[in-house]
Parts: C-alpha cells; structure tokens; sequence
C-alpha cells in the first residue's frame, strides 16, 4: 500500500513536464500558454541582473501577489504573461528597461470527479494531474462504471466542451492523447 502510495505521489510531483531551473534547481512546470493563475499557485519572478529581485511567490487568497518595490500585483485569472508584463510596466518607475520572467513552480487545482468512482468529489491538486491520476484520485473506478464512456467537461468562458476518455484504451497503452493534463475547474464524469 504505502509503495503504491509513493509511487503515485513520485508521478504527482513529475507531472507537467517538470524541467530544472540551472540557477538553482528549482523545478519549474511547463504550463500552456493560457493557463490561468489561480490563488495557491508558487511563481518564481526574476528580474534580469537584479539578484535582489528573483523571489517565489504565493499567490494569496485574494488572487495577488506581492513583490519588491511594487507591492500588490493583481495575478488571479490572469496568465503568466498578463504577470510578466504589469510587473515589467510597474517596475519601469524603478528599473531601466527591467526583463521580467514569470515561471509557476507549483499549482494549486481543484478538479472534480463524480459518478461511478469509489470516491467522487473534489480533489485539491499540488500540481497538474492527468484524468488517470483523477481517477486514481477517486479511489478509481467502480464495478459498475462504463469503461469507455467517461467525459471530461472543461469551462471555457461561458461555454463547457466536453472531452472524451476510453479508460480501456488508454490503460491498454492507446490512445494516450485522450489522457490530458487537467485544468482548474475540470470535471470527469464517469458513467
């Protein structure tokens, strides 16, 4: 039990494509361009030839951030670009021409799994997980669940699109690109 444990979590820490920051091994995950911040979220924010000014910060509860010489950025909802640039134009009142870099060190999600799991719900996430580590999550699937009928509903604005999953298929090795890295707020219904 607790081998499977560790072994999950390995994966959990692993997941998004980690790299290594060469200044100092920080890992830092690689996020699609319009990924979202969202309060619990780790950035690490440098400014070039700046030392004093490459600090890892929470996003707080009430989705900002604080930095050196600038004090409160707003970050909730906005991607990591929306953050590099307010940081860079507020920055200019101190810096000539400071070259800003934003990196998400880690997420904090929250995913839903409902329907034929061993334990739906809503499930807070250190990092990006993938819909087989959801399930995993929930405890996996019941007895009664429909294998190749599972859907993943992401809201996109106004509109939800959902995503198909063949749990068979996907176990079975095929097929792997339905098993996508999860965003906040996604839910996997499984029938």
């Amino acid at each position: 039990m607790y081998r499977l444990l560790f072994t999950f979590l390995s994966l959990l820490v692993t997941v998004g494509g980690a790299s290594a920051d060469a200044a100092n091994d920080t890992p830092l995950l690689q996020m699609p361009q319009n990924y979202r911040i969202v309060p619990g979220d780790v950035l690490e924010i440098s400014v070039w030839r700046e030392e004093d000014l490459t600090k890892q910060v929470l996003v707080r509860a009430d989705g900002a951030l604080s930095f050196p010489l600038v004090g409160d950025v707003p970050a909730g909802g906005l991607t990591i670009e929306d953050v590099r640039v307010t940081l860079t134009e507020r920055l200019t009142d101190f810096l000539a021409d400071p070259v800003v870099s934003v990196s998400v060190i880690t997420t904090s999600q929250k995913i839903y799994v409902v329907g034929k799991v061993n334990k739906p719900g809503e499930f807070v996430t250190p990092g990006r997980v993938t819909v087989m580590h959801a399930l995993a999550l929930a405890g996996g699937l019941n007895p009664f669940a429909d294998r190749d009928d599972i859907t993943i509903l992401r809201q996109t604005g106004d509109r939800t699109t959902p995503l198909a999953f063949d749990y068979d298929a996907v176990s079975a090795g095929e097929e792997l690109e339905q098993n996508i890295l999860l965003m906040n707020g996604d839910i996997v219904v499984v029938r």
